[in-house]
């Protein structure tokens, strides 16, 4: 039997790149909230739970 479809898997894409600055300005601020949480539970293991070690 011959293989009459050969590019049967073959997908085009495009890629577009993000520039719009609303987008770049929402994930700085939604990691930088992540940074100040982390930062703000490892305040509170270091100075309350610690020294009770």
């Amino acid at each position: 039997m011959a293989i009459e479809h050969r590019n049967l898997g073959v997908e085009e894409r495009i890629i577009e790149k993000r520039s719009d600055s609303s987008k770049v300005a929402t994930t700085l601020i939604k990691y930088s909230a992540y940074l100040i949480i982390f930062f703000g539970i490892l305040y509170f293991l270091v100075h309350y739970l610690l020294p009770r070690f």
